[in-house]
């Protein structure tokens, strides 16, 4: 009997399109050698062309899930990802200070890229006061960045000043992510280190839906393989990268990119 991969605990919404939240993060997860299990955090209502309505968890149901989850077994990383209110902020947080699971990420999902609010302002707050702390890296992106910050990011120099003030704020390790900048740019900071830069050439490619998710889900995974952290940032960069490069047009809209790219379609 083959011996069993690191498990990896997802925390996040559900996309019924697959291209993002809690399906998404198990394809990611089992493409980067992990075991996927899964808490959802909100049910949408949202297809390729965009969210449509988010009805949030039950905070009690979905405290009671992660309770459970742990009896399965060690976990050896948490994925956050979308959260949709400040109760279910409230249950997370909880439940990571009386877990000490290790190598938890937290993608502070804010909006959709079709503009739909997944994070209402008093969860952003609790986040801010909360749930950042209690992570082990934040991986937002330049605008999440921005709005967490209260700071304009659009340049290196400007990712720099805005993980400094996310240190500040509690962060202990920072992934800045320029994807979309005129020159793709990833900034890691880790408190008390030099800040180190990652760039990359754009793929021409309009199926780019669920990046961040997927950039922070195979983060995760690779520090709970055992990589350190500057060496998980350039694997799960590189997976990212091969799953925009080999995607496909799923319907209308933005596609998805290609989460399983290693697995034959044939």
């Amino acid at each position: 009997m083959p011996e069993a991969p690191p498990t990896v605990l997802t925390i996040a919404g559900f996309d019924p399109s697959s291209g993002a939240g809690i399906t998404a993060d198990i394809k990611t997860i089992a493409m980067n050698g992990c075991y996927g299990i899964a808490a959802i955090t909100a049910m949408t209502v949202q297809s390729t062309l965009g969210v449509r309505r988010t009805v949030p968890t039950d905070p009690k149901l979905l405290r009671d899930t992660l309770d459970e989850l742990l009896r399965v077994g060690k976990v050896s990383a948490v994925h956050i990802g979308m959260l949709g209110n400040a109760d279910v902020v409230s249950e997370v947080a909880g439940f990571l200070e009386s877990s000490h699971l290790p190598n938890v990420i937290l993608d502070p999902v804010f909006r959709s890229s079709s503009g739909a609010e997944l994070l209402d302002q008093n969860g952003r707050e609790f986040l801010r006061r909360s749930l950042l702390p209690l992570t082990d890296v934040l991986t937002p992106n330049v605008d999440e960045a921005a709005r967490l910050t209260g700071l304009e990011v659009g340049n290196t120099e400007q990712m720099k000043l805005a993980a400094q003030h996310l240190h500040e704020m509690g962060s202990r390790a920072v992934v800045v992510t320029g994807g979309h900048l005129n020159r793709a740019v990833d900034l890691l900071s880790i408190r008390g280190e030099d800040v180190r830069i990652f760039r990359a050439d754009h793929v021409d490619s309009a199926n780019t839906h669920g990046t961040g998710c997927a950039f922070s889900t195979a983060l995760a995974c690779q520090l709970a393989l055992g990589q350190p952290l500057p060496v998980a940032v350039l694997l799960a960069k590189a997976y990212v990268l091969m799953a925009i490069k080999n995607s496909y047009a799923v319907g209308h809209g933005p596609g998805p990119i290609n989460h399983t790219y290693g697995i034959s379609n044939r």
